[in-house]
């Protein structure tokens, strides 16, 4: 082997040491910031500071954590029209919109039956017709974005204190079969001394139907020599809700 000098191409010689280059941080997506604009909105002025498609998108950070979601939230929204009809779809129609897939659409519905049980809570701590608002915002949450009609009856004791809620009986788009002495007897089967009917429109008309009025005075009369009070029958819709007694139907 010849000296250094005889290495022409420098096989022998001794090589830089290469360092491996600095990795460039990575650029945050653009939704980053307007996440956090969003958050401090809501801590700063509350759930009425944000429309209801921003207020969605905030629900939707949690669930779809690295995606942009204002284009889900606000398609959300013009599917169903506003937060609590979405909250209210059944799952099969949430997955029909592009970027919810089952597990957010049950994520949904789990929010959906949060606020429900807490809506019920409300209604649960205090006498029924002193907390007439609570009760409305509770029926609406449970019923008023059904595909299919239920009936339901609030049994109230001689407090008018809740003592249970059942749905009775679930029909179809635009009927329900309601028979008045199963609700008569279930009442007395739970002592109850009082009851509230309810049931929904699918339709989002709460009109009451010349059935609806029917029905109603027929349990009124079987429920009346029992000694159990009809206080009131109410219809919920997505346009709002309709009271039988406050339309002086009953």
């Amino acid at each position: 082997m010849g000296e250094t000098g005889d290495d022409e191409r420098g096989f022998f010689a001794e090589l830089p040491i290469r360092r491996p280059a600095k990795a460039e941080p990575a650029e945050k997506p653009h939704y980053h910031g307007h996440r956090e604009r969003l958050r401090e909105r809501f801590v700063a002025g509350g759930p009425d500071a944000l429309p209801d498609y921003e207020l969605l998108e905030l629900l939707l950070f949690r669930l779809i954590p690295r995606v942009d979601t204002k284009p889900i939230a606000k398609a959300l929204i013009a599917r169903f029209g506003s937060l609590a009809e979405v909250l209210g779809a059944p799952p099969s129609l949430l997955e029909e919109v592009k970027g919810i897939g089952p597990a957010v659409a049950t994520d949904l519905k789990v929010v959906a039956a949060t606020a429900q049980r807490m809506a019920r809570g409300e209604v649960q701590s205090r006498e029924v017709l002193s907390n007439w608002p609570q009760l409305l915002d509770y029926c609406r949450s449970a019923m008023a974005f059904e595909t299919r009609e239920q009936f339901r009856i609030l049994f109230l004791d001689k407090k008018n204190g809740l003592i249970a809620d059942e749905v009775q009986q679930t029909g179809t788009v635009d009927h329900t079969p309601v028979y008045p002495r199963e609700v008569v007897k279930r009442a007395l089967e739970l002592s109850a001394s009082a009851i509230i009917l309810v049931h929904n429109h699918p339709s989002g008309d709460p009109t009451p139907s010349r059935a609806d009025i029917e029905m109603t005075k027929q349990i009124i009369d079987t429920a009346k020599p029992l000694g159990i009070a009809v206080h009131d029958h109410i219809i919920i819709g997505r346009k709002g809700n309709a009271s039988m007694k406050g339309l002086l139907l009953i």
